[in-house]
């Protein structure tokens, strides 16, 4: 322990001594009358970070449109629905080749709640009833009161 203290130590001393060999031997910078708290620079500074936010912000939008996409994952697993119990705490189906399990997430803990024998026909039950989005739109549009 006190060798390591003694070889920091002596890297700070060193970093210190080198900073100011440097600043001895570095001639007198002159004046460029370039004022680095000037309306451009600002300006500059400005629109490059509102170019960065921008970036992000779309990459996110982009990353939401093809979640469904799986990059290199494997088709034999995936998430068919799932819903929230409570405030962390959620039910999940999820098909692994012809076989649908119902899983039961919570923050420590994953638990296999079911294995379904008949796995659930999801395309027909889309198609049987109407969704949220399907019965708010009617109603925007006048159909429902």
């Amino acid at each position: 322990m006190k060798v390591l203290a003694i070889l920091t130590g002596l890297v700070l001393q060193f970093n210190t001594l080198s900073v100011w060999a440097i600043e001895k031997s570095r001639p007198a910078e002159i004046s460029t009358g370039i004022d680095p708290l000037s309306g451009a620079n600002i300006g500059q500074l400005a629109i490059g970070l509102l170019f960065v936010l921008l970036m992000v912000i779309g990459l996110a939008w982009l990353m939401r449109r093809i979640g469904g996409v799986n990059f290199g994952g494997s088709q034999a697993l995936k998430v068919i629905g799932g819903m929230s119990m409570g405030a962390r705490e959620r039910v999940v189906l999820i098909q692994v080749g012809e076989t649908q399990l119902l899983v039961g997430i919570s923050p420590g803990r994953i638990q296999t709640l079911h294995v379904l024998d008949k796995p659930v026909d999801i395309q027909g039950a889309e198609q049987m009833g109407e969704g949220f989005a399907d019965k708010f739109a009617a109603a925007l549009k006048g159909k429902i009161k």
